[in-house]
């Protein structure tokens, strides 16, 4: 590589690793405020918060990158153009085209990393994500049961448990439930357990008593039992994972997805084609946004009031080619026909880019100026 190109790519690095640190740490900070609110509010301990909010990285890495490559691109454009280093360059005869392959490489760097990131770090983050919340789902001990007190965890029940042994045994149990109107059911156990069930949580009690209490006819019914289920449907969310989720699919299964997956996942194949696809164009943006980010800056001639024009240029068709993506992923959620709009946007902002260069390199026009005192042919001065 030449030393120009070694020179611009490692400023182009440099500037992009400082702003996706400091994307990364915005959007990082906004997500932990809220999940260290749920986490220590369900009694979760600090690790637990910590290995939640590392799952959350890759989803947040992936989607910064892009946006990061644009600043960069930007940035070092402004710099070099404001300290004259491209107008020299320029001046040597390098066209823009000559100029831009550098943030050509730089972008396919940033579509590499957005590549791994997207076929294979976010999807095992995703599934470990979402098994460690369904684990902790099933753990109704750490998020709802506390020993020695009244809790309510609805309008109507009552639940008291004395002590909770390491083991997860609940020891002297008492349930209060008048959730029918007229009607107040108490169950009293020396011991349980709390186990998972096909459809909702279960509590197994042992040894102890039900008292049934009619309020109309004011009879109260006394059943001693061994053993009795009592379901927590409504008090405790169902901790089984049905299935995997969209974002959990590799990316061969989304491309060609079965009928098996369809059900797994609960979604239609025009969702699972569209996020198969949404894999191999959102890379392809990176090279988009360095383009349109660095061929914008090449419009402009040295100005010593810097490039703001040309700088609000670039921030309007990068957005134009982000309301181009937002449209194609409806549209080919719509539809599992329609999967081929998802590589409407990157293909446009790559054809804007090409479009730039080419503007930035083609002469200016110069204005004629009427020369002035000039005599007329023929005429001697006097």
């Amino acid at each position: 590589m030449p030393r120009f190109d070694r020179y611009l790519l490692s400023q182009l690095l440099a500037v992009f690793g400082f702003f996706s640190l400091l994307l990364v740490s915005v959007y990082w900070i906004n997500r932990a405020v809220l999940l260290f609110d749920q986490m220590i509010g369900d009694g979760q301990s600090a690790l637990v918060f910590l290995e939640f909010s590392l799952l959350t990285l890759p989803n947040i890495i992936r989607l910064v990158l892009p946006i990061s490559a644009f600043a960069a691109a930007v940035y070092v454009a402004n710099r070099l153009t404001g300290e004259s280093e491209l107008v020299v360059m320029q001046a040597t005869g390098f066209s823009s085209f000559r100029l831009a392959r550098p943030v050509l490489f730089f972008g396919i760097i940033v579509m590499a990393m957005l590549s791994v990131l997207s076929h294979v770090i976010v999807p095992i983050s995703r599934t470990e994500l979402n098994d460690r919340s369904a684990e902790l789902s099933s753990n109704a001990t750490a998020r709802f049961l506390r020993e020695g007190q009244f809790m309510h965890p609805l309008a109507g029940v009552t639940l008291y448990i004395r002590e909770i042994t390491q083991t997860g045994e609940l020891r002297d149990i008492f349930v209060s439930d008048d959730r029918v109107a007229g009607q107040t059911t108490t169950y009293t156990a020396r011991r349980a357990l709390l186990v998972r069930g096909d459809t909702v949580p279960k509590l197994l009690m042992f040894d102890g008593m039900t008292q049934n209490l009619t309020q109309d006819a004011r009879r109260i019914s006394i059943t001693r039992f061994a053993d009795v289920t009592y379901e927590l449907a409504g008090l405790l969310d169902q901790s089984g994972r049905i299935g995997r989720g969209v974002q959990e699919v590799s990316t061969m299964e989304l491309l060609w997805p079965s009928e098996a997956l369809l059900v797994e996942t609960q979604s239609s194949r025009a969702v699972l084609l569209q996020e198969g696809h949404t894999r191999f164009a959102q890379p392809l943006l990176a090279i988009a946004a360095a383009l349109i980010g660095f061929a914008s800056l090449l419009l402009g001639a040295f100005s010593r009031f810097g490039l703001w024009r040309q700088i609000g240029v670039s921030i309007f068709l990068l957005i134009v080619v982000q309301l181009i993506n937002t449209q194609a992923t409806g549209l080919a959620l719509r539809s599992d026909m329609a999967w081929p709009a998802v590589y409407l946007a990157p293909a446009t902002g790559i054809a804007i880019g090409i479009g730039l260069l080419w503007l930035s390199q083609r002469p200016r026009r110069v204005g004629r100026v009427d020369p002035v005192g000039q005599a007329d042919e023929g005429t001697m001065p006097a």
